[in-house]
């Protein structure tokens, strides 16, 4: 049977535009659109509740994250600019660190802070391939992605990278799939239903994407085993621009639009059987 979502404890304030890390017992999220003014704000998820985190140095949404609740990576961003603001947390406070090759926004993440990546995205005058790597100090140039895409999703490691979904310039929703290896992105099998402002979760062999603007605000939940998609139970809340994070077995959404901003959290119970998926209609 497909995986579920179920409600968890709401974000303390609406924010669309949001990042996070973490899991679904340990989650972080930072940043976001509060309504004509950008988030510096930061909060942690115990698996029930959220609580104020420290707040980070730069405001801003569409920003990419990576990395654990106590070993957080925030960059990029819309700042009013574009930013390349970079920032890394302790569990405790932010701290800022080298900044992005190219200042954007609405790019992917995934990773860790020790080995983080980030991906796509706009410098708010065209949509970039660009991909860099992070070491924990500074970010360097890895492989280009083969479509330039914004406002997509990311999962997995900096050697065993997923990007899926987003928008590509001058067309429309994307629905491309693309794994990275450590060096170079590949083409995997496109989700089901294109779409854009969507979140993601996972590792490259137990992945998911979930919500999004497709027609419409998205419900749809797809879940990726490193080859082929499957659809997953469908969130409660439509909504685009949420954050996520965790597992395919245990993710996290929060925040988002669907028409207005939202506080809601849910909490993804997934289904994963021997590495195979069953065939499920998606419905967004």
């Amino acid at each position: 049977m497909p995986g579920t979502w179920h409600s968890g404890g709401d974000l303390s304030t609406a924010l669309d535009g949001i990042a996070g890390a973490g899991t679904s017992a340990a989650g972080l999220s930072f940043g976001g659109n509060v309504g004509g003014s950008r988030s510096n704000k930061s909060a942690k998820y115990d698996g029930s509740s959220w609580s104020n985190g420290a707040n980070i140095s730069t405001g801003r949404y569409d920003l990419g994250g990576a990395g654990t609740q106590l070993a957080g990576l925030a960059f990029g961003g819309n700042a009013g600019p574009a930013s390349a603001v970079t920032e890394e947390y302790d569990g405790t406070a932010w701290a800022v660190s080298a900044n992005l090759s190219l200042a954007r926004y609405g790019l992917g993440g995934a990773g860790t802070l020790q080995t983080g990546l980030s991906f796509g995205g706009t410098d708010a005058t065209t949509t970039v391939v660009k991909t860099e790597e992070y070491d924990g100090t500074v970010w360097s140039d890895g492989g280009n992605l083969t479509t330039a895409r914004r406002w997509l999703a990311g999962a997995g490691t900096l050697t065993a990278a997923l990007s899926a979904g987003g928008y590509v310039m001058g067309t429309t929703n994307s629905a491309k799939t693309e794994q990275y290896d450590g060096d170079a992105w590949s083409n995997g099998s496109d989700i089901a239903v294109a779409r854009r402002l969507l979140a993601g979760a996972g590792t490259l062999n137990a992945g998911m994407v979930f919500g999004g603007q497709a027609a419409s605000y998205s419900a749809g939940t797809e879940e990726y085993n490193g080859s082929s998609w499957a659809g997953g139970g469908d969130l409660l809340t439509a909504r685009r621009s949420l954050g996520g994070a965790g597992l395919l077995a245990a993710g996290l959404s929060f925040g988002g639009y669907t028409g207005v901003r939202t506080v809601t959290t849910e909490e993804y119970t997934g289904y994963l059987a021997g590495g195979k998926r069953r065939a499920t209609a998606i419905v967004c």
